[in-house]
This record gives structure tokens, C-alpha cells and sequence, in this order.
């Protein structure tokens, strides 16, 4: 523990997320205060978004424009003319958004109550997008659309660079020279840069930090991050600057550019925890370093003064340190000596540029901070009840992502796969996996509830593996921990059916995974470990749970033909047709330096054409495929296809119909996802090792005889197992040797979790004359408690 704590804030510059704050400084926050440094933070993307959409703001922006000399479109010159009707509507509206007036969704949906301009030109049938009783979504996509405008006036005009969801994106996409930020910081702020610099100040003024440290996730971080950084240089040049975050871990790892440094005195690498520490250690003793060697360049002066003849000077008074070196050096006549280095060695993965202006990148191997001791994320000084519930685009993932409140957390450190050829498995946020324990992560859950209020979590792990899910949904149950979840996974065959289920009952509400090129041969090459089929069977089993199942698709991927992007378009149509994936997304392949691909590009049948190395950023790699086809032709059509597929639309058209060019016939069997269906699931009998696990309650045990009014007429007595669940009640009746048994399996599994109780535990108290146990895994009555909630998992 430090033993003087420096004032630290953290900033999220614009622009990430609306509808919740990015994650990183509540993750670095926690680990930090953990530690005992006092450390604050600030989002100032949810804050630059409200500051520009109030009335005051439009007011600014609308002022501007009307004394400017701005060539405005048809849409902008109308939206001014409008100028008095949004900002009538501005404060209502984010209120709206803010769930904090609901009851105006009648108005903005029925009322004309916002004004319309070019975003709404293409506006779908709401009515079929939402259903009749959506009038809170429809408005809260009107809402939506009505900031996309505003937005949209904004970047024509007075913030060239503002954008709803990145701020100066394009000067950081494949920036291999630093030249074009550097001239765009140089340039006097725009009205939008003014405003954010503004919040910049009265955030400093209260946090009074020592050091401010910029989490730049995206490419649309980084211009606004070095422009509050250079805000800082200008006012408090005694403020420590610190940058890390996803661009920096994938773009700036062979920084070279001195003049970055202008703007930030440190740049981190992969997680933050280790880094922070190492360099708040550092910063920490170079003070006291500098502290020591004033002390002593004085104490060779007095010493100095007083061996000479002329001098007859007083010896001021020092602290008790400084006057026991003094002493020192009165006795033995010699000066204190410096250390030989400053220590910056022991930083870890920390670019900085050294005395000779030169980039100095220092990275001790100290160990890496680990994942169970990161601590929870403290979510405590944001204002988590100002950010916006929008609704962008009409598909329902997406509609997760930025509609509603969602707490980070992380289940896993990095990918336990991490063998894709298309993923940056070379860097620490994929390629070092470790777990915690799901005891430590429902821990974290509950604090990170009482702390906001909100039940709702995003898993934000790479893949988060299926058996870290399994523990963490029994540990929940066990608890009692009410939450809603979601997050990204692989669709491998350990996700079974019985597993879904059991994810589904701890919360789990949706999950993502990556389909990519929906082909075999494609899929074996780029290493995803899936197969077609594989992908059939899992995103059957989350949907028959009541789990949306979102597909990431790719195209474009090396060597990837006509044919190949046709047939993969056919097997995504079949997963929609047969109900098993509800959302989806197409994604351009791209080429990454820290990828398998990029690595070895020759491997793929590819050519790394470009760009040129620089001295700042690298990453995205131009590539030439001779083995393919035409990627950029298909983008179009498979984006509207799924958009239709999505929504239940012309799943009978045929393929080339979404076309503009002549297409080939799919070779992909008709039934080849219905055919992947209807393969059986393995028996019980034959998963002896699988823990049972029982979702309902403890039942009732009660026993019913009939017969024995005839002297031939026997007795029959039957045992007769009530189940009381949440929805409807059901009885199961067995044998009155089996009744017991069961009655006692059920009550042991519904009040003892930490037990694990195998099948084959459970086989091994079979009453042996109650029959063959493989039988009885068939009979009607263990099928109907399968089917209500006993689990194998």
C-alpha cells in the first residue's frame, strides 16, 4: 500500500456507448482503491452528449451556424429553420431517453411531437418492427432517430469530427504517421472540442488530480483523449498523463513517434492493473529520489559553507533527515551520492520518452496482476442514471448493446480457444486465459448490485467458456442471485441442451457466437473448432431454452469464392428459416498485424499489399486474395438479406434475388440444417458422469392404492411425487419402491448444491429391486422430470 496516495481521475473521452458507461475505469478504479489509492472518475462522452443535446447547447451550436459562413445542405438549412422547435423538444426528449418521462411516448409517436428530418426519410413499419403494444420502443427509436439528425447537423457544421457512437474516428484508422492528428490538434478547437474541454476543466477542478489517466478503446477515442491531454499540458503541466486501453493494445504497440509524447507521459499495454502499479511505485520513489538529492546538493553546500574561511553564515534549520545527512557529510567531508538509475526499469509494458527524446519502450517481467485479484469493478461516481436507452437499428441484439443499463464484468481473462486465424490470439487480452472462481464472481455480482441498483450484466469475456458458465449459473441458483446476463461464446458441443437450460434458469437472456463463413472448408482453415451442424444443434438448444441467439458472419475471408459466400448465405437463410437464430450480423474480414493471418499471410493464399510501417500506429493490413472473389460486390445483398431474414421476410426467395449481378446456384443441400436437427442426443445412460441437477422445488411425496374390491382384484400402490413450480404444478407417479428414492434424489438436489451428485451416484442407490436403472432412464417418469428441469450438466 502506498504510504502517500496520489490523486488519480480517470477519463472515458468521447465517444463509446450512450445506454452504459465503458467498463475500463470502473475495472482499473477497482483494482486501484483496493490497493488504497484514492482514485476518481469521469465519463466524459455521456457527458459531452448531454452538455451539446440540451437547450443550452443547441443554442450554442445553432448561434454558431447562423453567424458562420457554412455551405449548408437542403437537410441542415431546413433543421435550422426548425431551429426554435428543437429547442422546445431537446430536454423532453433526452428526459424521454433517460426513462425519467415515459408517458411522452404517445406524444412522439402519434403527436408529431419531434421534429423529422433526413433520418427519418427511410423509417421502417413500425408497427411490424415493434408489434401493437411496442409504443414505448417505437418512440424510443424516433427518439433515436431524432439525435442521429442533430448529430448529423452537427458534423456538417460546427464538429466536423462528432459522430453519436466515435469522435474523430477516421484520424485514427490506420494512422501509420502521426502527421494528420497531430495538424488536427494544432488547429483551434471546434464548438464541440470547446464544450468537452469545458467539462475537462470543471472535472479538474474538483478531482484536483495528480495523475489523469485516458482509457481510448476505439479508434474514436483517441483524437478527443490527446486533445484533453493537451488541455492538460496547457493548464496543470504538473498533472501526470497516462493512456491504455484496446487502441493502444492492438494499434501502438511499436510506437515510435516522440511527439505523442507531448500530449502523454505514459502509454500501457494490455491490462492496466500491473502497469498502474508499477508506474505509480516509479513515479512515487523518483519523487522522493528528487527529494533526496535536493537534500543533499544542499547539504554539500552548507558543508561547503562551513569548511570555508570566509563563510560565517548560520546553518539554516532542515528536517530531521536533512540534518542527519548534513552531519554526514560534515564528518566524512563528502557528498551523498545519487543512485546510478531513476528505477524506471521495473515499469511494466510502459512506452515514455526518455531525456534524449527519444521512444523508450520498458517492460521488467514482473508477473501479471491475476484475474482473481482484479477486484471489482466500482461503478460508484457515475452517473449511471443519465445515460441514454436508444434504440439505432431494428435488430435485437444490437438492441442489447445500447438500449438499457448493463454492468461489465468478466468471466475469464482472455479466449481459452485462441487458435483463430482471423483473432489477435499473439496479445494478452486473448492469448493469456485465466479463471476465477464463480464463488468470487457472484461476489463480485452482489457487490457490483448494491452498488448500482441494476440486476443486469454483459459478460464482456472474448468466448467465456462453457464450463466457467456452468459453475458460475449453479452458484447463482444456489444464492438466489436474481440477475439478467448475456455475453459471447463459442457454439461448441459442450453447450448441450440440458447446459442451455441451465444458463437460461440462472439469467441468461441472449448470447452471440461466431458462425463466421457458415462454411466447412472455411471454417477449418480459420481454425474455429465448429462445424456447420455443430452451430445447428447449440443455437437450437439456447433457442428451445428461451435464449436469443445472435450469429456473427463474416465474408471475405481469404481464398472464400462466389460459391462459397452463396452457400454460406443458404446455410444462414435455413438457420432463420428453422427458428434457431434470431439475429446476425455480416462482417468484412479484415487483416490484423497480430493475427495468424497477418502474420503469415502466404499460409491464407493472401498478400499483405500495404500500408507502409510508420512510427505510429499498425494494425489493419491491406490484402490482395487471388484466390477469391470479389468481396466488396456481395456486402450489399447479404446485409439485406439478413435484414429481411431477420424480421421473417422472402426466407423462400431465391438467393440471387438479393443481388444486383449474376450469382451461382447454392450447392447447399436444402435439408442440411434440418437434417443436423434431427440427430439424436446421446442417452442418458451413456453420460454416467454428468451432474444432475434439479431447476424445481422440493416436492411432495405421497402414495395412492387402488384396487383389492374383488377377491382377484389386487392392490396397487403407487408413489406419487407433487411438484409446485411457478407457472403450473405436475405430478410425477413411479413405482412405491421407486417413489422414495426419487422423492429423496429430488430433496437432496434442490437444498444441497455444493454436493456434486453424478448419474452414476445417483445409479449406484438405485433400489436394486426396483429393475434394470438403464430401463428406468427411459420410463415416463424420469422423461417428465427431464423435461420439467432435471439436468445433466
Amino acid at each position: 500500500m502506498p504510504t502517500a496516495s496520489p490523486r488519480i481521475l480517470l477519463l472515458t473521452p468521447p465517444l463509446t456507448q450512450l445506454n452504459t458507461p465503458y467498463p475500463a475505469t470502473a475495472y482499473i478504479k477497482g483494482f486501484l482503491t483496493g490497493r488504497g489509492y484514492a482514485v476518481r472518475q469521469a465519463d466524459l462522452s455521456i457527458g459531452l452528449v448531454l452538455k451539446l443535446f440540451s437547450k443550452e447547447g443547441l443554442g450554442r451550436v445553432f448561434d454558431e451556424i447562423e453567424q458562420g459562413t457554412y455551405a449548408l445542405s437542403d437537410n441542415a438549412r431546413r433543421m435550422v429553420r426548425l431551429r426554435r422547435r428543437y429547442e422546445a423538444t431537446i430536454d423532453p426528449a433526452i428526459r424521454f431517453l433517460q426513462n425519467r418521462d415515459l408517458t411522452l411516448a404517445p406524444r412522439i409517436c402519434h403527436g408529431r411531437f419531434l421534429p423529422e428530418a433526413s433520418r427519418f426519410d427511410n423509417v421502417a413499419d413500425l408497427e411490424t418492427a415493434f408489434g401493437t403494444m411496442g409504443l414505448t420502443d417505437q418512440a424510443r427509436h424516433l427518439a433515436t432517430l431524432y439525435l442521429e439528425d442533430l448529430a448529423d447537423l452537427v458534423k456538417e457544421t460546427v464538429g466536423p469530427q462528432f459522430g453519436l457512437s466515435r469522435y474523430a474516428e477516421s484520424l485514427a484508422m490506420s494512422a501509420t504517421h502521426f502527421d494528420p492528428l497531430h495538424d488536427a490538434l494544432q488547429a483551434p478547437p471546434n464548438l464541440v472540442d470547446k464544450m468537452l474541454l469545458e467539462l475537462l476543466d470543471e472535472v479538474v477542478a474538483d478531482a484536483q488530480p495528480d495523475f489523469v489517466g485516458f482509457t481510448v478503446p476505439f479508434p474514436g477515442n483517441l483524437y478527443a483523449a490527446l486533445r484533453l491531454a493537451q488541455r492538460l499540458k496547457q493548464t496543470n503541466p504538473a498533472i501526470t498523463t497516462v493512456m491504455g486501453g484496446g487502441y493502444p493494445n492492438t494499434e501502438l504497440r511499436g510506437l515510435k513517434e516522440p511527439r505523442f509524447f507531448d500530449y502523454i507521459d505514459y502509454l500501457t499495454l494490455d491490462d492496466g492493473e500491473g502497469p498502474w502499479l508499477r508506474l505509480l511505485d516509479y513515479l512515487a520513489k523518483k519523487n522522493v529520489r528528487h527529494a533526496e538529492r535536493s537534500e543533499a546538493s544542499r547539504v554539500a553546500q552548507y558543508s561547503s559553507w562551513i569548511n570555508s574561511e570566509t563563510n560565517k553564515l548560520p546553518l539554516p534549520s532542515t528536517s530531521n533527515e536533512a540534518s542527519e545527512m548534513l552531519r554526514y557529510a560534515l564528518h566524512d567531508n563528502r557528498e551523498v551520492a545519487a543512485p546510478e538509475t531513476d528505477g524506471r526499469e521495473l515499469l511494466q509494458r510502459t512506452f515514455l520518452r526518455n531525456e534524449a527524446g527519444a521512444v523508450e519502450y520498458v517492460n521488467h517481467p514482473h508477473p501479471d496482476v491475476p484475474h482473481p485479484e482484479v477486484g471489482t469493478p466500482d461503478y460508484s461516481d457515475l452517473p449511471l442514471g443519465d445515460y441514454l436507452s436508444v434504440i439505432e437499428v431494428l435488430n435485437p441484439m444490437h438492441r442489447l448493446w445500447s438500449d438499457g443499463r448493463w454492468n461489465k464484468l468478466t468471466v475469464a481473462h482472455g479466449c481459452y480457444w485462441k487458435r483463430c486465424s482471423f483473432c489477435d490470439v499473439t496479445l494478452d487480452y486473448i492469448g493469456r486465459y485465466e479463471t476465477a472462481p464463480a464463488t468470487l464472481l457472484v461476489d463480485r455480482i452482489e457487490q457490483i448490485v448494491a452498488q448500482t441498483g441494476q440486476t443486469g450484466f454483459h459478460f464482456v469475456d472474448e468466448a467465456a467458456p462453457p464450463l466457467a458458465l456452468r459453475d458460475l449459473a449453479i452458484e447463482l441458483l444456489k444464492r438466489r442471485v436474481s440477475i439478467s446476463w448475456w455475453g459471447n461464446i463459442r457454439f461448441e458441443k459442450t453447450f448441450t441442451p440440458d447446459l442451455c437450460r441451465l444458463l437460461a434458469a440462472s439469467g441468461c437472456i441472449a448470447i452471440s457466437g461466431g458462425l463466421e463463413v457458415a462454411s466447412d472448408r472455411l471454417l477449418a482453415l480459420m481454425e474455429k473448432g465448429v462445424t456447420i451442424a455443430q452451430v445447428a444443434r447449440v443455437t437450437q438448444g439456447f433457442t428451445a431454452a428461451g435464449v436469443l441467439v445472435h450469429a456473427y458472419l463474416m465474408y471475405g475471408f481469404p481464398t472464400q469464392t462466389a460459391q462459397e459466400t452463396v452457400d454460406a448465405l443458404e446455410v444462414v437463410r435455413q438457420l432463420f428459416e428453422n427458428g434457431i437464430v434470431q439475429s446476425g450480423y455480416w462482417h468484412r474480414f479484415s487483416m490484423t498485424a497480430h493475427s495468424p493471418v497477418g502474420k503469415n499471410p502466404a499460409k491464407y493464399q493472401v498478400a499483405a499489399i500495404g500500408p507502409e510501417p510508420g512510427p505510429f500506429a499498425w494494425n489493419d493490413l491491406w490484402h490482395d486474395d487471388p484466390q477469391g472473389t470479389d468481396h466488396e460486390s456481395f456486402g450489399p445483398g447479404l446485409a439485406k438479406s439478413l435484414y429481411n431474414y431477420m424480421h421473417g421476410v422472402a426466407l423462400r426467395e431465391p438467393l440471387s434475388f438479393w443481388f444486383d449481378f449474376k450469382t451461382p446456384r447454392p450447392t447447399v443441400p436444402r435439408q442440411l440444417i434440418g437434417q443436423a436437427l434431427q440427430e439424436p442426443d446421446k442417452p442418458d445412460f451413456a453420460q454416467p458422469n454428468r451432474r444432475l441437477f434439479w431447476l424445481g422445488n422440493a416436492p411432495e411425496l405421497s402414495f395412492k392404492t387402488t384396487g383389492g374390491n374383488g377377491p382377484k382384484d389386487k392392490k396397487t400402490t403407487r408413489a406419487i411425487l407433487t411438484c409446485y413450480e411457478q407457472a403450473e404444478d405436475f405430478e410425477v407417479k413411479t413405482t412405491e419402491l421407486i417413489g422414495p428414492w426419487l422423492h429423496e434424489l429430488l430433496l437432496r438436489l434442490s437444498r444441497d448444491y455444493d454436493t456434486k451428485v453424478l448419474l452414476k451416484d445417483a445409479a449406484a442407490t438405485f433400489p436394486p429391486a426396483a429393475g434394470p436403472w438403464e430401463k428406468f432412464l427411459t420410463s415416463p417418469a424420469w422423461q417428465l422430470l427431464r423435461e420439467k428441469g432435471l439436468l445433466l450438466v
